[in-house]
């Protein structure tokens, strides 16, 4: 899957989606320095912007990768971890 999602937040710009992390929740960071993280959810409320760390934002990946490991999903696996080592390494 090699598709890009991007939202407009209303401070902060252009947004680029780095990963699902769970049903209703996506990571996302700031489109060009990939330096502010928000984790987006979506609700009957609509869409919602939390701020996370740098840190917290990569344990949220790790946490995923480990848990679709488990569920021995490789092909997203493989696509995550991509995304991994290109935004926190």
């Amino acid at each position: 899957m090699n598709t890009e999602t991007y939202l407009n937040h209303p401070t902060f710009g252009l947004l680029y989606r780095v990963c699902l992390i769970e049903q209703n929740q996506e990571l996302f960071t700031t489109l060009y320095a990939q330096r502010l993280f928000f984790l987006a959810l979506s609700g009957l409320e609509g869409l919602r912007f939390e701020p996370l760390t740098r840190a917290d934002a990569r344990l949220l990946v790790e946490n995923r990768l480990r848990l679709l490991r488990r569920m021995g999903q490789t092909q997203e696996f493989a696509e995550l971890q991509l995304i991994h080592k290109r935004t926190f390494q």
